[in-house]
């Protein structure tokens, strides 16, 4: 047997173990002519050439979707079987893919290396920066097969399914509106009761939520926390920046930023009419 003098992993050939040891020195012997991307396994190289040709020969006999490496397909089909084989060993947390498991390992050592151009925010994994960066650029990738309605984010898809598929157990007495879970049908109820605990400390004005409590206060405190990326002009609520493109011809992409602690954070991106209002 051929011993790894680095981690002890054991090999039966010396050639297998000569292979090996390029995983701790980084050495990459193979270089793809088409990119410049390298690898240390003549074979991985190989694989990594028919990305270029653009060619699907496998294909899942449970959706017909295609997919360039048998690895890739095998990858793909554990989301049919629901196989995760992959476990991280400091929480139990099981993966289908390798890769995904990776990732999963660098939130428990705390490293943020992916950086958004647009705002400066830090991610632990590639694609929860590539997931973030859709809330600048407005690309909503998830539609729901019932409505029709867009998301950013397939989570976001995901619990809004939840009010097609959840039976409405809920039924409001006063009106009969079914309701999927009972908060909700405790927050509708107040429609009809007239309740508004949420009080002003400045006005004593009452609301239903907390959340229009929030809204409200805006008006006593002065605090704009939204504002146009085109003109800086701010605002106190949301929908605000959008008002204030609606005389306007031409559409293009308006960013309602919204600063907190002195730094832009970009929270929405609307689809507006183009911006002619001055600066004043």
């Amino acid at each position: 047997m051929f011993q790894c003098g680095e981690c002890g992993k054991q090999f039966t050939k010396n050639a297998n173990l000569f292979i090996h040891r390029r995983t701790h020195t980084g050495e990459k012997p193979f270089s793809c002519s088409e990119c410049g991307k390298s690898f240390h396994r003549k074979f991985f190289l190989s694989r990594h050439k028919i990305i270029h040709t653009g060619e699907k020969r496998f294909q899942c006999s449970e959706c017909g979707k295609r997919f360039i490496t048998k690895d890739s397909l095998k990858d793909h089909l554990r989301i049919h079987t629901g196989e995760k084989p992959y476990s991280c060993s400091q929480c139990g947390r099981c993966f289908t893919q390798r890769s995904s498991l990776a990732e999963h390992k660098r939130t428990h050592i705390g490293k943020k290396k992916f950086l958004c151009s647009e705002c400066g925010k830090h991610f632990i994994t590639k694609g929860n920066l590539k997931a973030h960066l859709r809330k600048h650029t407005g690309e909503k990738l998830y539609s729901c097969p019932e409505c029709g309605r867009y998301f950013t984010q397939k989570l976001s898809l995901i619990k809004h399914k939840i009010i097609h598929t959840v039976e409405k157990l809920y039924s409001c007495s006063e009106c009969g509106n079914a309701l999927p879970r009972d908060q909700v049908l405790l927050r509708h109820q107040k429609i009809h009761t007239g309740e508004k605990p949420f009080s002003c400390i400045e006005c004593e004005k009452c609301f239903i939520t907390n959340f229009k409590l929030k809204k409200h206060q805006r008006i006593h405190s002065g605090d704009k926390p939204f504002f146009c990326s085109k003109c800086g002009k701010c605002f106190a609520q949301k929908t605000s920046p959008i008002k204030h493109h609606e005389n306007s011809q031409e559409r293009s992409c308006i960013h309602v930023q919204n600063v907190r602690n002195g730094l832009p954070e970009i929270k929405s991106c609307y689809h507006e009419k183009s911006h002619t209002c001055d600066k004043s």
